[in-house]
């Protein structure tokens, strides 16, 4: 097929961008992410900054080695808004430093930081050693977010290249503390470090280690189903299918919970920052979830088998 020249006007969106020109001639067969290089070209502005929305409708461009500018439906004279969304950082490096405090904080908090963190009262002599509790659950711990730092690595891939930079501020923050309050409690040397429950010790424990272990295993497995789903630097997907696909929408944040629920046991009924970490993360998770089940309908329609419950069945 022939291709022809169209001529489009480009608008600033939000602050005006420096170099932008007011007009960009390109091939109607050229694809969408040449359209991207253009503006990037002509702006002097990473492409990972850009976003670009057609002006009738304001929808955006994707980036897309797949899609030309005449299947997307710009034609001649359409106006094109294109917005700075200022400073970008990698998804995966957002990811990788985020999980990275988490996977170190459980060991120094319990062994060289443990001295100098716990000095009040109740210790009168020498500081006593960890428990047997306390290590597995530091165990536990360091493993969940090395597993969350490999699975950044060399697992995820992410349909957006990157985030405004100052993500990584918020993202960091949260996880850093979250985990820096549970290993702060549960590893307090003392009577207090051993919390009393309905059950034996060695029962909760037994069942905390089984849960975490699944949970895990599951998760991880959920993670490479999705990842198989998506071709390497492409946003498209297939429909996931295996282990907890066919329950809820997205079974790795089941599984995810499983796998705290069983730190929860083996840290303690007690301990409540464990507690407040799984249901803020559920919360977050389930909305989440609701986002992925709409576009699921919504990319694949009458492939799609929709799901009633979307992260936990019977419940949400």
């Amino acid at each position: 097929m022939a291709s022809t020249t169209i001529n489009l006007a480009v608008v600033s969106s939000g602050k005006p961008i420096r170099n932008l020109p007011k007009q960009l001639r390109v091939a109607s067969n050229a694809h969408t992410n040449e359209l991207y290089r253009s503006v990037a070209a002509a702006s002097r502005l990473s492409i990972h900054r850009l976003r670009i929305t057609q002006g009738r409708d304001r929808i955006p461009v994707s980036d897309s080695a797949d899609l030309t500018v005449k299947e997307f439906g710009l034609e001649e004279k359409d106006t094109i808004h294109v917005k700075d969304l200022g400073p970008q950082i990698s998804w995966r490096t957002v990811y990788i430093a985020e999980y990275l405090g988490p996977a170190l904080i459980p060991v120094l908090f319990l062994f060289p930081l443990r001295p100098y963190l716990y000095m009040y009262n109740e210790i009168v002599d020498t500081m006593p050693e960890p428990n047997k509790r306390q290590q597995l659950l530091c165990a536990l711990l360091t493993i969940h977010f090395i597993k969350r730092e490999y699975e950044s690595m060399f697992v995820h891939r992410f349909s957006n290249a990157t985030m405004p930079a100052r993500n990584i501020v918020k993202n960091t923050s949260y996880y850093w503390l979250m985990v820096s309050s549970m290993a702060y409690q549960a590893f307090r040397p003392g009577p207090t470090s051993a919390t009393p429950t309905p059950i034996s010790k060695t029962a909760m424990l037994c069942i905390g280690v089984a849960l975490f272990v699944f949970g895990e295993l599951a998760n991880m497995n959920a993670h490479f189903v999705l990842r198989d789903l998506r071709r390497p630097g492409s946003s498209e997907r297939g429909i996931p299918c295996g282990l907890g696909f066919g329950m809820v929408t997205c079974p790795h944040y089941l599984f995810e919970i499983v796998s705290w629920v069983g730190i929860y046991l083996v840290g303690g009924i007690r301990n409540w920052s464990i507690l407040v970490f799984i249901v803020v993360g559920s919360v977050q998770m389930a909305l989440w979830s609701k986002k992925r089940e709409r576009r699921y309908r919504l990319e694949f329609g009458g492939r799609y088998k929709p799901k009633r419950f979307v992260m936990i069945p019977g419940v949400v």
